[in-house]
């Protein structure tokens, strides 16, 4: 039975619209982006079978393009729909993260990188940079690399900050692995760049680390 044969009030849609999108299930909504299923089987039941596979929505949201599309019923154009989705999400709880934003605590800090860099399958190296008030002026991604870790190079970051006319900077950086615990290079890092931004009375306010489902503050460790 095709899910245009449902009864109304149980095809996704149309519960979306009657009850608000909270009110579906994860393979519900997920079905809403599928679209379609495979002969035989719903777009609900594609969703549900692919859930179970991957176990659960965030691990099959977060898988890389190859195991996706490898996945019956899907394929490229599924899976960057799926990516626009998750990007969409991501853009929206970090919009709070915008010029004029007043960053005062490093709660408020950790709840706002959290949405930028949990989940990502590379490590990413960013900066937030302040006004003399801590206002924002920009939130910039400076380095990339692999689940290994990423070169971040002290003349770059200060360069950059002299050009946003920072005062202060946070640094921020994810730990593919889930992990949030600071590593040694990690420290190291911090200091070597508090140190070249120091000598252009640039203060470094913290510096967390992401992880999955928890972060570390240097700030709060006392590391700062």
């Amino acid at each position: 039975m095709s899910i245009k044969e449902w009864p109304q009030n149980e095809r996704p849609r149309e519960k979306l619209l009657a009850r608000g999108a909270e009110t579906l299930s994860d393979a519900e909504l997920l079905a809403i982006f599928l679209r379609t299923g495979l002969k035989g089987r719903t777009a609900v039941d594609l969703a549900r079978d692919l859930l179970g596979e991957f176990g659960g929505l965030r691990a099959l949201l977060s898988a890389d393009r190859a195991r996706l599309c490898a996945s019956p019923g899907l394929g490229d154009a599924k899976f960057c729909q799926l990516q626009a989705a998750l990007e969409i999400a991501r853009r929206f709880f970090a919009e709070t993260l915008s010029k004029g934003t007043s960053l005062t605590s490093p709660e408020q800090a950790r709840d706002l990188l959290v949405a930028r860099l949990r989940d990502r399958p590379y490590e990413v190296f960013a900066c937030v940079f302040l006004d003399n008030r801590h206002r924002m002026l920009h939130y910039g991604e400076l380095f990339r690399g692999t689940i290994d870790g990423a070169a971040v190079y002290p003349r770059e970051v200060v360069r950059e900050a002299l050009e946003r006319g920072a005062a202060a900077v946070i640094l921020a950086h994810n730990h593919p692995s889930g992990i949030a615990e600071p590593s040694a290079a990690d420290q190291s890092i911090t200091r070597r760049l508090r140190e070249a931004l120091s000598l252009v009375d640039i203060r470094v306010l913290d510096h967390i680390v992401v992880g999955d489902g928890e972060t570390v503050s240097f700030a709060e460790r006392g590391l700062i």
